[in-house]
């Protein structure tokens, strides 16, 4: 099955979705040894790639547009309730990444030029990124 480069609103910002990490390291022009956040579209579907540390499972579980960075290194948001799960219920998990050059702003020409998908003709107003913590196994700290 052929896995595409979405263009769509996400849960937090006008942003690239693919299950191939490489499409987005090339529609970004971006080094291809960095980490992408993984979408996941519910708390079975996190458990399949990570364990959560105890102490942090009631924050993960409750938590809504924040990404945690696993003890393994790995990042990951759960989203519910919101018009992107209907994307990721069909994919259920995705890499996700803003919809702009590494290190650019936002333009919307160039982000509809990279993209093989467009879900919906995405707003030029691009929303707060995800605030992003580290979970440790017995410390936690803010990253953005």
């Amino acid at each position: 099955m052929q896995e595409y480069l979405y263009l769509t609103k996400t849960d937090t910002t006008i942003g690239f979705v693919s299950k191939d990490s490489s499409k987005i390291d090339i529609a970004k022009n971006r080094a291809d040894n960095k980490k992408y956040i993984r979408v996941v579209k519910d708390l079975k579907t996190l458990k399949s790639f990570t364990r959560v540390p105890n102490r942090y499972k009631n924050l993960v579980r409750r938590s809504t547009k924040k990404t945690f960075i696993m003890p393994n290194g790995d990042s990951f948001r759960v989203v519910k309730d919101t018009k992107h799960n209907l994307l990721l219920d069909r994919l259920d998990y995705a890499f996700s990444s803003s919809a702009n050059l590494s290190g650019e702003v936002y333009n919307r020409e160039y982000a509809i030029n990279q993209a093989e998908v467009i879900i919906a003709e995405p707003n030029s107003k691009n929303l707060n990124p995800s605030k992003i913590y580290k979970l440790g196994v017995e410390s936690i700290k803010s990253i953005r």
